[in-house]
């Protein structure tokens, strides 16, 4: 059984390429935008070593916090993308096949509907998400690499400055988690995508939105309440992943003596405000991913007995 489902992973690979592209292609945008930023403020000499004498005037928790917000902003993007890619990948994933008639081949081989079908999910949900944290971590690399090396030809320490003060472990397991928790939560579109990549004749992409956006509306001017509105768009925007007390930029930004500096209270590593146990013992994330099951099996029925191959 896993080793069918490791030759069902690899083939997806195989035939979705834009899985390992799509973030090579991020990856190589977030350096170059690093590289040409860096380039570009050179031009402002005086500004720029007022900058690197500032920020090696800083205490090691300033440095640690600067750097971790540095590392948000270059996974962002990744995040972003990932979830744009599983997103076109699951509605393509059983409509392709549909459309130029491969599914007639695939059923020839000693594989069950119900693999291919857990093989695409887990693709989505698993696969996509870890090379999308390998290119996180390895444009992190990149662009630190890159500051450090900008900051030692400007005079500055790159080393102290750069490589010292990043909470590197600690944020880039705080992206793994992100990345691998993200897709769990929002299990739910990933089955109903499915569903429609398995059922519909055309236009997966429109089927799979519109009744996302219509239904909730529907809703409120019919019957005045907006349940569907908080299962759909409030569950996609709010993972219970981070501490109830959540991050207070506050907290980080604040003058004593016209010296920035962050409470004493405020920690330097993302991993702290991470609570895996508020978001494991989170009712919707169970529901979710019951939610998905029962419609992963309809895919797999669809997929089964309907497909008009």
């Amino acid at each position: 059984m896993i080793q069918t489902q490791l030759t069902l992973l690899r083939r997806e690979l195989w035939e979705h390429r834009s899985i390992f592209i799509t973030p090579l292609v991020v990856g190589l945008v977030v350096a170059l935008g690093a590289l040409t930023g860096q380039v570009a403020v050179s031009a402002f000499d005086q500004a720029v070593d007022l900058a690197i004498l500032g920020a090696s005037n800083l205490g090691e928790r300033e440095r640690a916090v600067a750097i971790t917000v540095l590392m948000i902003a270059v996974s962002t993007p990744f995040v972003i993308a990932m979830s744009i890619l599983a997103v076109f990948y699951l509605l393509d994933a059983l409509y392709a096949e549909r459309k130029d008639r491969s599914i007639l081949f695939w059923r020839s081989m000693p594989v069950t509907d119900a693999e291919t079908v857990v093989s695409k999910l887990l693709t989505a949900i698993l696969v996509i998400p870890l090379i999308t944290f390998a290119a996180i971590v390895a444009t992190s690399l990149v662009v630190l690499a890159v500051s450090g090396i900008w900051i030692s030809m400007r005079g500055g320490d790159g080393g102290q400055l750069i490589w010292a003060a990043a909470p590197l472990f600690d944020n880039f397991l705080v992206s793994l988690i992100f990345v691998l928790a993200l897709p769990l939560w929002l299990s739910p579109f990933a089955g109903w995508f499915l569903l429609v990549s398995a059922w519909t004749k055309r236009s997966p992409f429109l089927v799979g939105f519109l009744p996302l956006i219509v239904a909730p509306m529907i809703e409120r001017i019919l019957v005045g309440t907006s349940y569907l509105n908080e299962l759909i768009f409030v569950r996609s925007g709010k993972v219970p992943l981070f501490s109830e007390s959540g991050f207070d930029p506050s907290r980080y930004m604040f003058s004593d003596s016209d010296r920035p500096m962050i409470a004493e209270d405020a920690a330097t590593s993302l991993l702290s405000y991470v609570d895996p146990v508020r978001f494991l013992s989170s009712p919707g994330l169970w529901l979710g991913l019951l939610v998905c099951a029962l419609l992963t099996a309809a895919a797999i029925y669809i997929r089964r007995y309907r497909d008009d191959s």
